[in-house]
Protein backbone atom coordinates (compact mmCIF):
# COMPACT_ATOMS: atom_id res chain seq x y z
CA UNK A 1 0.00 0.00 0.00
CA UNK A 2 1.36 3.11 -0.87
CA UNK A 3 1.92 6.08 1.35
CA UNK A 4 0.43 8.68 -1.28
CA UNK A 5 -2.15 7.09 -2.08
CA UNK A 6 -5.89 8.09 0.05
CA UNK A 7 -8.13 5.75 1.68
CA UNK A 8 -10.08 6.52 -1.42
CA UNK A 9 -7.33 5.11 -3.98
CA UNK A 10 -7.27 2.05 -1.42
CA UNK A 11 -10.93 0.98 -1.96
CA UNK A 12 -11.63 2.17 -5.45
CA UNK A 13 -8.53 -0.31 -6.48
CA UNK A 14 -10.28 -2.94 -5.23
CA UNK A 15 -14.12 -1.78 -6.37
CA UNK A 16 -14.11 -4.00 -9.34
CA UNK A 17 -11.90 -6.65 -7.38
CA UNK A 18 -13.41 -10.03 -8.37
CA UNK A 19 -13.53 -11.75 -4.81
CA UNK A 20 -14.99 -14.85 -4.88
CA UNK A 21 -13.15 -15.57 -8.02
CA UNK A 22 -9.80 -14.97 -5.59
CA UNK A 23 -11.10 -17.61 -3.08
CA UNK A 24 -11.77 -19.93 -6.02
CA UNK A 25 -8.21 -20.45 -6.39
CA UNK A 26 -6.71 -20.47 -3.17
CA UNK A 27 -4.72 -23.37 -1.60
CA UNK A 28 -4.52 -25.08 1.71
CA UNK A 29 -0.74 -23.99 1.04
CA UNK A 30 -1.30 -20.05 0.63
CA UNK A 31 -3.36 -20.77 4.02
CA UNK A 32 -1.00 -21.65 5.79
CA UNK A 33 1.65 -19.74 4.32
CA UNK A 34 -0.40 -16.64 5.44
CA UNK A 35 -1.21 -17.99 9.45
CA UNK A 36 2.17 -18.21 9.93
CA UNK A 37 3.66 -15.13 8.31
CA UNK A 38 5.21 -12.03 10.90
CA UNK A 39 4.10 -9.54 8.42
CA UNK A 40 1.13 -10.22 6.45
CA UNK A 41 -0.24 -8.33 2.86
CA UNK A 42 -3.29 -7.12 2.53
CA UNK A 43 -3.73 -10.35 -0.21
CA UNK A 44 -2.55 -12.47 3.19
CA UNK A 45 -5.31 -11.10 5.19
CA UNK A 46 -8.08 -11.66 2.54
CA UNK A 47 -6.63 -15.36 2.26
CA UNK A 48 -7.59 -15.73 6.20
CA UNK A 49 -11.45 -14.37 5.30
CA UNK A 50 -12.17 -16.78 2.59
CA UNK A 51 -14.69 -19.84 2.94
CA UNK A 52 -11.57 -22.33 2.87
CA UNK A 53 -10.08 -20.78 5.58
CA UNK A 54 -12.82 -21.84 8.00
CA UNK A 55 -11.06 -25.34 8.37
CA UNK A 56 -7.77 -23.19 10.24
CA UNK A 57 -9.96 -21.42 12.60
CA UNK A 58 -8.24 -23.43 15.26
CA UNK A 59 -4.72 -22.45 14.00
CA UNK A 60 -5.86 -18.91 13.56
CA UNK A 61 -7.26 -18.66 17.41
CA UNK A 62 -4.11 -19.92 18.55
CA UNK A 63 -2.36 -17.58 16.85
CA UNK A 64 -4.20 -14.77 17.71
CA UNK A 65 -4.32 -15.76 21.43
CA UNK A 66 -0.48 -15.53 21.49
CA UNK A 67 0.00 -11.69 19.42
CA UNK A 68 -2.54 -10.38 21.80
CA UNK A 69 -1.29 -11.76 25.00
CA UNK A 70 1.92 -10.42 24.01
CA UNK A 71 0.91 -7.37 23.05
CA UNK A 72 -1.85 -6.31 25.46
CA UNK A 73 -1.46 -8.58 28.24
CA UNK A 74 -4.85 -10.23 29.79
CA UNK A 75 -6.32 -7.10 30.01
CA UNK A 76 -9.90 -5.98 29.04
CA UNK A 77 -10.27 -2.55 28.90
CA UNK A 78 -14.22 -1.59 29.91
CA UNK A 79 -16.08 1.58 28.62
CA UNK A 80 -19.86 2.43 28.32
CA UNK A 81 -21.73 4.42 26.14
CA UNK A 82 -23.27 7.63 26.87
CA UNK A 83 -26.65 8.64 24.58
CA UNK A 84 -26.86 12.88 24.18
CA UNK A 85 -29.23 13.47 21.82
CA UNK A 86 -31.36 11.35 19.44
CA UNK A 87 -32.50 14.18 16.85
CA UNK A 88 -31.05 12.74 13.18
CA UNK A 89 -31.32 14.24 9.64
CA UNK A 90 -30.33 11.33 7.76
CA UNK A 91 -32.36 8.47 6.59
CA UNK A 92 -30.55 5.80 7.16
CA UNK A 93 -32.70 2.59 6.71
CA UNK A 94 -31.41 0.16 9.27
CA UNK A 95 -31.08 2.73 11.94
CA UNK A 96 -33.48 3.84 14.92
CA UNK A 97 -33.10 7.19 15.22
CA UNK A 98 -33.72 7.78 11.29
CA UNK A 99 -35.37 11.15 10.13
CA UNK A 100 -38.46 8.79 8.94
CA UNK A 101 -38.84 7.02 12.23
CA UNK A 102 -41.52 8.67 14.46
CA UNK A 103 -39.84 8.55 17.67
CA UNK A 104 -39.79 11.05 20.78
CA UNK A 105 -36.59 13.23 20.20
CA UNK A 106 -34.63 14.77 22.97
CA UNK A 107 -31.42 16.13 23.68
CA UNK A 108 -29.52 16.47 27.37
CA UNK A 109 -29.89 19.21 29.31
CA UNK A 110 -26.05 20.23 30.82
CA UNK A 111 -27.64 19.04 34.20
CA UNK A 112 -29.17 15.71 32.83
CA UNK A 113 -25.38 15.17 31.38
CA UNK A 114 -24.34 15.39 34.73
CA UNK A 115 -26.59 13.22 36.36
CA UNK A 116 -26.16 10.59 33.73
CA UNK A 117 -22.27 11.00 34.43
CA UNK A 118 -22.44 10.48 38.16
CA UNK A 119 -24.72 7.23 37.96
CA UNK A 120 -22.07 5.66 35.37
CA UNK A 121 -19.30 7.08 37.69
CA UNK A 122 -20.28 4.98 40.41
CA UNK A 123 -19.68 1.73 38.70
CA UNK A 124 -15.78 3.02 38.56
CA UNK A 125 -15.24 3.03 35.19
CA UNK A 126 -13.40 5.70 33.57
CA UNK A 127 -13.54 5.42 29.68
CA UNK A 128 -16.83 6.93 28.15
CA UNK A 129 -17.86 7.41 24.56
CA UNK A 130 -20.56 10.06 24.07
CA UNK A 131 -23.00 9.21 21.23
CA UNK A 132 -25.81 11.61 19.32
CA UNK A 133 -28.03 11.57 16.34
CA UNK A 134 -26.58 13.42 12.94
CA UNK A 135 -28.28 16.56 13.62
CA UNK A 136 -25.73 19.60 13.51
CA UNK A 137 -28.60 22.20 14.22
CA UNK A 138 -29.23 20.09 17.64
CA UNK A 139 -25.98 18.83 18.57
CA UNK A 140 -23.64 21.43 17.37
CA UNK A 141 -20.11 21.07 18.06
CA UNK A 142 -20.47 23.82 21.09
CA UNK A 143 -22.89 21.58 22.37
CA UNK A 144 -20.63 18.76 22.44
CA UNK A 145 -17.93 20.79 23.73
CA UNK A 146 -19.86 21.77 27.18
CA UNK A 147 -21.13 18.15 27.60
CA UNK A 148 -17.00 17.91 27.74
CA UNK A 149 -16.45 19.97 30.29
CA UNK A 150 -19.14 18.58 32.57
CA UNK A 151 -18.05 14.59 31.87
CA UNK A 152 -14.06 15.54 32.42
CA UNK A 153 -15.03 16.32 35.83
CA UNK A 154 -15.56 12.27 36.15
CA UNK A 155 -13.74 10.56 33.33
CA UNK A 156 -10.50 10.59 31.76
CA UNK A 157 -10.58 9.64 28.52
CA UNK A 158 -13.85 10.84 26.49
CA UNK A 159 -14.47 9.96 22.90
CA UNK A 160 -17.05 10.66 20.83
CA UNK A 161 -19.30 9.04 17.61
CA UNK A 162 -21.42 11.54 16.41
CA UNK A 163 -21.28 13.19 12.80
CA UNK A 164 -18.36 13.74 10.94
CA UNK A 165 -16.57 16.48 11.40
CA UNK A 166 -14.18 18.96 9.71
CA UNK A 167 -10.48 18.73 10.95
CA UNK A 168 -10.19 22.04 12.64
CA UNK A 169 -13.58 21.10 14.52
CA UNK A 170 -12.20 17.31 15.59
CA UNK A 171 -9.29 19.62 16.75
CA UNK A 172 -11.58 22.23 18.81
CA UNK A 173 -12.68 19.09 20.31
CA UNK A 174 -9.58 17.50 20.62
CA UNK A 175 -8.67 20.75 22.89
CA UNK A 176 -11.36 20.29 25.19
CA UNK A 177 -10.57 16.78 26.06
CA UNK A 178 -11.86 14.68 23.62
CA UNK A 179 -9.47 11.83 22.82
CA UNK A 180 -10.98 9.10 20.97
CA UNK A 181 -13.09 8.94 17.84
CA UNK A 182 -15.35 6.27 16.82
CA UNK A 183 -16.80 6.43 13.08
CA UNK A 184 -17.91 3.93 10.59
CA UNK A 185 -18.13 3.78 7.26
CA UNK A 186 -21.29 1.48 7.71
CA UNK A 187 -20.64 0.18 4.28
CA UNK A 188 -17.73 0.20 1.98
CA UNK A 189 -19.86 -0.95 -1.27
CA UNK A 190 -20.41 2.99 -2.98
CA UNK A 191 -23.00 1.89 -4.85
CA UNK A 192 -24.93 -0.08 -1.67
CA UNK A 193 -24.21 2.75 0.73
CA UNK A 194 -25.85 4.93 -1.84
CA UNK A 195 -29.29 3.05 -1.49
CA UNK A 196 -29.12 2.71 2.38
CA UNK A 197 -28.75 5.94 2.88
CA UNK A 198 -31.85 7.67 1.54
CA UNK A 199 -31.64 11.12 2.43
CA UNK A 200 -29.71 13.56 4.74
CA UNK A 201 -25.90 14.51 4.65
CA UNK A 202 -24.74 11.47 5.50
CA UNK A 203 -25.39 9.99 2.05
CA UNK A 204 -21.69 12.10 1.13
CA UNK A 205 -20.26 9.11 1.02
CA UNK A 206 -16.79 10.33 0.78
CA UNK A 207 -16.89 12.59 3.15
CA UNK A 208 -17.67 9.84 5.25
CA UNK A 209 -14.83 7.76 4.30
CA UNK A 210 -11.94 10.74 4.86
CA UNK A 211 -13.59 11.43 8.34
CA UNK A 212 -11.37 9.41 10.64
CA UNK A 213 -8.37 10.92 8.49
CA UNK A 214 -9.28 14.34 9.29
CA UNK A 215 -9.89 13.08 13.26
CA UNK A 216 -5.81 11.53 12.76
CA UNK A 217 -4.73 14.57 11.74
CA UNK A 218 -6.58 16.65 14.12
CA UNK A 219 -4.30 15.14 17.27
CA UNK A 220 -6.55 12.88 18.53
CA UNK A 221 -5.15 9.28 20.42
CA UNK A 222 -7.61 6.60 19.44
CA UNK A 223 -9.98 6.46 16.13
CA UNK A 224 -12.01 3.65 16.01
CA UNK A 225 -13.83 2.27 12.98
CA UNK A 226 -15.95 -0.49 11.23
CA UNK A 227 -18.71 -1.71 8.89
CA UNK A 228 -22.22 -2.33 10.34
CA UNK A 229 -22.22 -6.38 9.50
CA UNK A 230 -24.68 -7.44 7.73
CA UNK A 231 -25.12 -4.32 5.32
CA UNK A 232 -23.57 -6.28 2.17
CA UNK A 233 -21.35 -9.34 1.61
CA UNK A 234 -19.44 -9.45 5.22
CA UNK A 235 -16.34 -10.47 3.64
CA UNK A 236 -15.60 -7.78 1.34
CA UNK A 237 -16.72 -5.61 3.95
CA UNK A 238 -14.04 -7.12 6.42
CA UNK A 239 -11.42 -6.84 4.04
CA UNK A 240 -12.21 -3.13 3.10
CA UNK A 241 -12.14 -2.12 7.05
CA UNK A 242 -8.68 -4.12 6.97
CA UNK A 243 -7.48 -2.26 4.47
CA UNK A 244 -8.92 1.01 6.02
CA UNK A 245 -7.35 0.45 9.22
CA UNK A 246 -3.86 -0.54 7.51
CA UNK A 247 -3.65 2.69 6.00
CA UNK A 248 -4.65 4.87 8.80
CA UNK A 249 -2.08 2.94 10.91
CA UNK A 250 0.76 3.36 8.27
CA UNK A 251 -0.07 7.01 7.71
CA UNK A 252 -0.31 7.96 11.71
CA UNK A 253 1.88 5.85 13.51
CA UNK A 254 1.14 8.06 17.03
CA UNK A 255 -2.76 7.16 16.86
CA UNK A 256 -4.03 3.61 18.03
CA UNK A 257 -5.64 2.35 15.60
CA UNK A 258 -8.98 0.13 16.55
CA UNK A 259 -12.05 -1.51 14.38
CA UNK A 260 -15.25 -2.48 15.88
CA UNK A 261 -17.01 -5.52 14.29
CA UNK A 262 -20.71 -4.94 15.20
CA UNK A 263 -23.27 -6.96 13.48
CA UNK A 264 -26.97 -5.56 13.17
CA UNK A 265 -29.44 -6.13 15.73
CA UNK A 266 -32.86 -4.98 16.07
CA UNK A 267 -34.39 -1.70 16.20
CA UNK A 268 -37.31 0.87 15.69
CA UNK A 269 -38.30 0.54 12.24
CA UNK A 270 -38.01 -3.16 12.02
CA UNK A 271 -35.03 -3.17 9.03
CA UNK A 272 -34.06 -6.63 7.88
CA UNK A 273 -30.29 -7.10 7.21
CA UNK A 274 -29.37 -8.63 3.25
CA UNK A 275 -26.33 -10.07 4.55
CA UNK A 276 -25.80 -13.29 6.99
CA UNK A 277 -23.22 -13.29 9.53
CA UNK A 278 -23.20 -15.96 11.55
CA UNK A 279 -20.92 -16.21 15.38
CA UNK A 280 -18.63 -18.80 12.77
CA UNK A 281 -18.32 -15.71 10.38
CA UNK A 282 -17.78 -13.07 13.21
CA UNK A 283 -15.33 -15.20 15.29
CA UNK A 284 -13.38 -15.69 11.34
CA UNK A 285 -13.34 -12.12 10.65
CA UNK A 286 -11.92 -11.19 14.21
CA UNK A 287 -8.85 -13.94 14.00
CA UNK A 288 -7.98 -12.95 10.52
CA UNK A 289 -7.97 -8.98 11.71
CA UNK A 290 -5.64 -10.12 14.31
CA UNK A 291 -3.11 -11.76 12.38
CA UNK A 292 -3.20 -9.34 10.12
CA UNK A 293 -2.81 -6.24 12.25
CA UNK A 294 -1.59 -7.51 15.16
CA UNK A 295 -1.00 -4.12 17.31
CA UNK A 296 -4.22 -2.79 16.36
CA UNK A 297 -7.65 -2.96 19.36
CA UNK A 298 -10.93 -4.58 18.62
CA UNK A 299 -13.98 -3.55 20.15
CA UNK A 300 -16.87 -5.67 21.09
CA UNK A 301 -19.67 -4.41 21.90
CA UNK A 302 -23.19 -5.52 23.90
CA UNK A 303 -24.60 -5.83 20.22
CA UNK A 304 -23.16 -9.85 20.84
CA UNK A 305 -24.53 -11.89 23.02
CA UNK A 306 -22.69 -12.94 26.29
CA UNK A 307 -22.01 -16.20 25.91
CA UNK A 308 -20.23 -15.11 22.57
CA UNK A 309 -18.34 -12.53 24.16
CA UNK A 310 -17.19 -14.80 26.52
CA UNK A 311 -15.75 -16.98 24.18
CA UNK A 312 -14.28 -14.17 21.91
CA UNK A 313 -12.55 -12.71 24.64
CA UNK A 314 -9.39 -15.01 24.35
CA UNK A 315 -9.10 -14.60 20.18
CA UNK A 316 -8.22 -11.09 19.84
CA UNK A 317 -10.50 -8.31 22.03
CA UNK A 318 -8.47 -5.49 23.58
CA UNK A 319 -11.87 -3.38 24.46
CA UNK A 320 -15.35 -4.43 25.91
CA UNK A 321 -18.44 -1.71 26.30
CA UNK A 322 -20.22 -2.89 29.54
CA UNK A 323 -23.46 -1.41 31.11
CA UNK A 324 -24.06 -0.46 27.92
CA UNK A 325 -28.26 1.87 26.83
CA UNK A 326 -28.75 2.66 23.61
CA UNK A 327 -31.76 5.14 24.45
CA UNK A 328 -31.02 9.03 25.58
CA UNK A 329 -31.22 9.57 28.96
CA UNK A 330 -31.18 5.65 29.79
CA UNK A 331 -28.93 5.59 32.58
CA UNK A 332 -31.36 7.80 34.96
CA UNK A 333 -35.20 6.55 32.94
CA UNK A 334 -35.58 3.38 30.89
CA UNK A 335 -38.76 4.13 29.10
CA UNK A 336 -36.35 5.86 25.77
CA UNK A 337 -36.33 4.39 22.51
CA UNK A 338 -33.24 2.95 21.72
CA UNK A 339 -31.25 3.40 18.43
CA UNK A 340 -31.31 -0.59 19.27
CA UNK A 341 -31.13 -3.61 21.26
CA UNK A 342 -28.52 -4.55 22.88
CA UNK A 343 -27.68 -8.33 23.56
CA UNK A 344 -25.61 -8.79 26.06
CA UNK A 345 -27.12 -6.48 29.47
CA UNK A 346 -24.45 -7.60 32.03
CA UNK A 347 -23.50 -4.35 34.47
CA UNK A 348 -19.87 -3.45 35.04
CA UNK A 349 -19.78 -5.36 38.18
CA UNK A 350 -20.78 -8.28 36.10
CA UNK A 351 -18.43 -7.86 33.36
CA UNK A 352 -15.26 -7.45 35.68
CA UNK A 353 -16.10 -10.57 37.24
CA UNK A 354 -16.39 -12.75 33.70
CA UNK A 355 -13.22 -11.12 32.86
CA UNK A 356 -11.73 -12.37 36.52
CA UNK A 357 -12.92 -15.85 36.55
CA UNK A 358 -11.44 -16.28 32.78
CA UNK A 359 -8.14 -15.01 33.85
CA UNK A 360 -7.71 -11.27 32.75
CA UNK A 361 -7.70 -8.21 34.18
CA UNK A 362 -10.49 -5.65 33.73
CA UNK A 363 -9.14 -1.82 32.98
CA UNK A 364 -11.02 0.79 33.87
CA UNK A 365 -8.50 3.39 33.36
CA UNK A 366 -5.26 2.88 31.41
CA UNK A 367 -3.78 6.53 30.82
CA UNK A 368 -3.74 9.97 31.67
CA UNK A 369 -4.13 13.33 30.02
CA UNK A 370 -1.91 15.80 31.65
Amino acid sequence: MKKNMSIHHVVEQYKDFDIQAYFAEITDRQITGAISKHEMTLLDYLTLLSPKAEAYLEEMAQKAHRLTINRFGRTILLYTPLYLANYCVNHCVYCGFHSGNKIARRKLSLEEVEAEAQIIAQTGLKHLIILTGESRLHSPVSYIKDCVAVLKKYFTSISIEIYPLEQAEYEELAKAGVDGVTIYQEVYDQAGYEQLHLAGPKRNYLYRLNAPERACRAGVRTVNIGALLGLADWRREAFLTGAHAAYLQQNFLDVEVSISPPRIRPHTGGFMPSAVVNDKNLVQYVLAYRLFMPASGITLSTREPAALRDHLLKLGITKMSAGSCTAVGGHMEHNSVSQFDISDGRNVTEMAAMLSRQGYQPVYKDWQLW
